[in-house]
């Protein structure tokens, strides 16, 4: 029996889910970077106020003990890992239009990250970033890009001591400003 003989033909079928989906237009499906083609393509934002626009994220770094260790002792071959991250963190913030192809370029004010050896558990690093700007669309991709590159930044510092380091919960705090208003993580 051919493949093509258990297909039913759309006929006999009713349509799927996905073929009804289809049918709503993509403003109807919430879909904002969607043409009615069903290509992606950039918002214009052009019209929209200016408004003062703050997110922050978060992500986890967990690591042997070891690695741990060596990285609060500052004893890494390659460096301080913390504030090579810090760094790393704060550059991917300024760059992640570059990174995310929908994402606007935006005239940040601010770009905050914090890199804080999390003494009760001995084994986990935990990565904060604060973004800002005066603009047009909010800087949600910002911040998170600032977080999950400073994890990155630690895992690759850190990498010749322990490569299970992991990274985890990733993940947007809160943001604030534009049309959608306040938003606070659950």
């Amino acid at each position: 029996m051919s493949p093509k003989s258990t297909i039913q033909s759309p006929e006999s079928s009713p349509p799927s889910p996905a073929a009804a989906h289809s049918k709503l237009s993509t403003q109807d499906r919430g879909l904002t970077h969607i043409n009615s083609a069903g290509e992606a393509r950039m918002v214009d934002v052009g019209e929209k106020d200016d408004t003062q626009r703050v997110a922050e994220a978060a992500a986890r770094v967990r690591m042997s003990r070891e690695a741990f260790d060596a990285i609060v002792a500052g004893n890494l071959k390659k460096g301080d890992a913390l504030g090579v991250a810090r760094i790393a963190g704060i550059m991917a913030a300024k760059r992640t239009s570059e990174l995310i192809p929908l994402c606007h370029p935006i005239a940040l004010t601010r770009v905050e990250v914090t890199c804080t050896p999390n003494a009760e558990t001995g084994d986990v690093i935990d990565v904060y970033s604060r973004v800002a700007c005066l603009g047009k669309t909010g800087v949600e991709m910002e911040a998170l890009t600032a977080a999950s590159v400073a994890a990155l930044t630690i895992y690759d510092m850190a990498k010749a001591i322990d490569k299970g380091i992991v990274i985890e919960a990733v993940r947007l705090l809160s943001k604030s400003g534009g049309k959608s208003g306040n938003w606070t993580q659950p």
